[in-house]
């Protein structure tokens, strides 16, 4: 007696038991139709196949799971995680084992491969918060307004544009080494600041004695320059709206003066008063800050890491200095706008990172982030023109400059610290030679040095931050 040999699970043959019997030798020839009827026994099995309305159910349930897999066998640790067993998988389903189940999903359900759920911004821009800086950059320049009977600009203007540009210059490197030290904790920051900003304003006010010949107008650069320094620090550790209470007494003398004559006492009064509750809640705010707990084995970053920041401000200081001789109400157009530039700052390096992971090839970021620079420089220009022309001034120095300036700034936000500054100290020398000496070109020399900087700024931002690298 014999019978069928099952070659693959689940065949055919599993639903016929033949048994053959061993019978007599047959006397006469019969049709083979006729063959089996007394030489084989046959019993048919019922048939034990897989559930399908079960198998079914079960593959709408899953099928946001199964449909992403790549191989039955991640179905089948999906399974394994929903707890089926093998007495589950044979009585409920129909399928000897939980493979078989497995590659019957996979090959019922579509195959769907979702994209990722958007990550967030890392560099989403805080929209009030740049305002309000660039709308602090503007508002101290009411103490000039509300002072201006008491004191002569032809005399005194020296010595504060000197103590001015130093404090500017001392400002962005103290800035940039803070901002380091920021990255270790926040009272490793507030240390530094709080030895570096009064050093700051005490070398300022010095550079300011010899134009200002020892005069009471040394006592206005020590304010202007302790100011600075003190509005530095705010700034800096991210006190910007108590920074904006300290000077509301500027705010609030200016605003009546078209109405009100306040006299000299309240003209000289209120810019004390602001320098004052700037003092107190920048020293309230160090004090706050230093109480937090030192980070164990912080390192000081190089003083020479900050000198190309510190170099920049300067250069920016000549060029901001040249084009307010000229045209004034252009320095109030550009100080405002570094509100909105700061917030372009934050869109350039998001739709960087956007572009980032919608390439796949170098040259195809190249081109995604030249029309990046384009649209942001361009963004930032657009934003400056209304505003030149309504306050009169002249869109073909104003707009070279706050190029080369958005673009210097582009650069120190990357990093590449001493191609802006070398660019803008190029640049700034240059002008400010022809001005002093009064050499050709002449007042055409301030927009073809801005405009020149500015191309040679975009072509460094290109090539440095055109790769990959930077925005991974």
């Amino acid at each position: 007696m014999s019978g069928p040999i099952s070659l693959e699970p689940g065949g055919a043959e599993q639903d016929t038991l033949a048994l053959r019997l061993a019978g007599t030798r047959r006397s006469r020839r019969r049709p083979r139709w006729a063959l089996d009827d007394d030489t084989t026994l046959t019993i048919r099995l019922p048939r034990q196949g897989p559930h399908e309305e079960a198998v079914s159910r079960l593959a709408a349930e899953l099928a946001d799971r199964v449909g992403p897999a790549v191989h039955p066998y991640e179905v089948a640790a999906l399974l394994e995680a929903e707890g089926l067993s093998a007495s589950v998988i044979k009585e409920r389903y129909g399928h000897p084992n939980l493979f078989s189940l497995a590659s019957a999903l996979y090959e019922r359900v579509p195959r769907t491969f979702p994209e990722p759920a958007p990550a967030a911004g890392p560099w989403r821009p805080d929209t009030v918060r740049c305002l309000l800086r660039g709308v602090l950059f503007a508002l101290p320049g009411l103490a000039y307004l509300l002072t201006a009977p008491l004191w002569n600009p032809g005399r005194h203007a020296p010595a504060l544009i000197v103590a001015g540009l130093v404090s500017w210059a001392w400002g962005q490197a103290l800035g940039h080494r803070a901002h380091l030290r920021l990255a270790t904790g926040r009272r490793e920051a507030a240390r530094t600041l709080l030895d570096g900003a009064p050093l700051g304003a005490t070398v300022a006010t010095a550079a300011a004695v010899l134009p200002a010949g020892g005069g009471p107008v040394t006592l206005v650069a020590a304010a202007q320059s302790a100011y600075l320094a003190a509005a530095g620090v705010l700034l800096v550790l991210g006190r910007e709206r108590l920074l904006l209470a300290a000077l509301s007494p500027l705010a609030a003398g200016s605003a009546v003066l078209p109405w009100w004559e306040p006299g000299p006492w309240l003209r000289a009064g209120l810019p004390l008063l602001a320098l004052l509750a700037t003092l107190a809640v920048t020293g309230r705010v160090l004090r706050a800050a230093l109480a937090v707990p030192a980070v164990s084995g912080a390192t000081r970053p190089r003083v020479l890491w900050s000198l190309p920041y510190g170099l920049f401000g300067l250069a920016a200081g000549v060029l901001v200095l040249l084009e307010g001789q000229r045209e004034p109400y252009a320095v109030i157009v550009l100080t405002v706008s570094m509100g909105p530039a700061e917030w372009l700052l934050y869109r350039y390096r998001g739709l960087s990172v956007a572009a980032l992971r919608a390439t796949a090839t170098p040259a195809g970021f190249l081109l995604r982030s030249a029309g990046i620079l384009a649209l942001c420089l361009l963004a930032y220009l657009l934003l400056l023109l209304p505003a030149a022309l309504l306050t009169g001034a002249e869109p073909t120095t104003v707009l070279p400059l706050a190029a080369a300036l958005w673009t210097a700034l582009l650069l120190q936000a990357f990093g590449a610290a001493w191609p802006s500054a070398t660019i803008s100290l190029v640049a700034a020398g240059g002008a400010a030679t022809v001005a002093v000496l009064r050499l050709p070109p002449g007042p055409v020399a301030l927009p073809l040095a801005c405009g020149a900087a500015a191309l040679c700024l975009s072509a460094c931002a290109l090539w440095l931050l055109g790769r990959p690298a930077p925005h991974a």
